[in-house]
């Protein structure tokens, strides 16, 4: 049974039916010993590398999920420093402001409210995912026996971080005097309780600033739409209210507020990858010719400005663990996915909703153009958006994708496989392609580029027999 709450990158599944408090006691074990071990392995061994930073977010499971978890790092000979609630982004700013061992947020993101879960990473902030500990986490949260187990009573202390990560977020905020008037949707998740400490209430703390809030009431567990901001209809309170506060611009976030998407201020929705492609301009003036990492779905433009400004264009895997680890790799000053994750090398090469908020705030109050205006040369090309297509022979219809498109094909395109398919057409016909493999499902998800609308249709029609029935959802 506990196998099956762990996730590739993740701890996740239903309370309590699925994910119990017995489970988050043992889990809590296991994850100490494995961060400990890691630390020790590592050569660290000072008094604060026995420390493990844990927080929770606003849903009615958490705190009896957070007791449980905490008990069992204690158990295993780990000290608790608790830092309540908090957004996920807060945890990797806390074991790295303490230079911690690692830490545990308990969370289900932008599940709904019957799920919960936890978001564990070791020292830095790395992420833990299935082949970077999670494996041991469970093999040894599957092995402790209380009945054997001697608990080594390990120390617990809470802490108030707010004031130094406050300080933290607004090192990426300068509005320079100029006046912007936000609004926020908190989803009624964990922006609500970020966002007014950071912050301040509807912006007072901030010179200048101006934040109308939705959804922040985040006690009662329920969520006014699903606290999920990729999808566009969890967007429209925040459409509608930017149009009717005749607002600069608009963020919604997900539950745990490490994700927001932007929304300008004609109430349109902007993709990530265009406010990755914005932000590299920003980041590359401070650090001239470092490198930029974004996800390889993302537009060409996202490239072409990444060079435009200087900078090294690195392109990288689906996924948290794989752009945190690029970050490092290729020392990247700015890092942006589809998903809404934004990484900062101000920022332990972490994610965070908000200092992506205030990187966008001060690009916003220091060009006299108003952010669709700004964004505008972003949207050159034409997308899909993401289809999903299902199939029961995925990897057959993959390799009919390299065969029919690649480059001893007619149509000579460029095909790698960095992460799923990707086939390149674009100097010999005008697009591009991405198709990946749902991890659990039969589905293959394309993401499609063109240089116009009619090359997009046409490319469209070319792919979609090799790759199943589409599925809308």
């Amino acid at each position: 049974m506990l196998g099956r709450v762990f996730k590739a990158y993740d701890i996740r599944a239903t309370y309590p039916d699925m994910l119990n408090d017995q489970m988050a006691r043992q889990i809590g074990y296991g994850t100490a010993k494995y961060l400990l071990a890691d630390a020790a392995a590592a050569g660290e061994t000072t008094p604060m590398m026995k420390n493990i930073i844990v927080g929770r977010d606003m849903r009615l499971s958490s705190p009896a999920l957070h007791k449980n978890l905490v008990q069992g790092i204690r158990d295993a000979g780990g000290n608790v420093i608790d830092i309540g609630l908090c957004d996920t982004s807060m945890v990797y700013f806390a074991i790295n402001h303490l230079d911690c061992a690692g830490g545990v947020m308990v969370t289900a993101s932008h599940n709904p409210p019957q799920y919960n879960g936890f978001k564990i990473s070791k020292r830095k902030a790395s992420p833990v995912g299935e082949a970077t500990g999670l494996a041991e986490i469970r093999k040894q949260a599957a092995m402790v026996d209380y009945a054997i187990v001697q608990p080594l009573d390990g120390k617990y202390e809470e802490r108030d971080l707010w004031p130094a990560y406050a300080a933290h977020v607004k090192k990426f905020l300068d509005l320079g005097g100029k006046k912007l008037k936000v609004v926020i949707d908190a989803s009624n998740g964990m922006a609500g309780t970020m966002v007014p400490k950071v912050f301040g209430k509807k912006g007072d703390q901030v010179p200048g600033l101006t934040i109308v809030e939705i959804n922040y009431e985040n006690s009662k567990g329920v969520f006014a739409h699903e606290p999920n901001p990729l999808v566009a209809a969890n967007l429209k309170q925040t459409q509608d209210a930017v149009i009717r506060e005749k607002a600069d611009l608009g963020f919604c976030y997900d539950g745990d507020a490490d994700r927001c998407v932007l929304v300008d201020e004609k109430g349109h929705i902007v993709g990530c990858d265009h406010l990755t492609g914005l932000l590299s301009g920003h980041f590359l003036a401070k650090h001239p010719g470092t490198a930029v990492v974004y996800d390889l779905r993302s537009s060409k433009a996202v490239e072409e400005e990444i060079k435009k400004h200087g900078g090294k264009p690195v392109r990288g895997r689906v996924g948290h663990v794989f752009m945190k680890q690029l970050m490092k790799e290729h020392k990247g000053c700015f890092g942006g996915e589809l998903s809404g994750h934004f990484y900062f090398s101000g920022n332990f090469n972490a994610d965070s909703g908000a200092i992506a908020m205030a990187t966008v705030l001060t690009v916003a109050a220091k060009s006299s153009k108003t952010m669709s205006q700004l964004l505008a040369p972003m949207g050159r090309y034409v997308q899909s958006g993401e289809i999903n297509f299902q199939i029961e022979d995925k990897d057959g219809a993959m390799a009919d994708l390299k065969r029919t498109f690649g480059p001893a094909s007619p149509h000579k395109g460029v095909v790698d496989e960095l992460d799923g398919v990707t086939v390149d057409c674009f100097a010999s016909e005008g697009w591009w392609c991405n198709v990946r493999k749902s991890n659990t499902e039969p589905l293959l998800r394309l993401n499609l580029e063109a240089k116009d609308k009619k090359t997009l249709e046409k490319a469209l029609a070319m792919l979609t027999p090799k790759l199943g029935h589409r599925v809308d959802h």
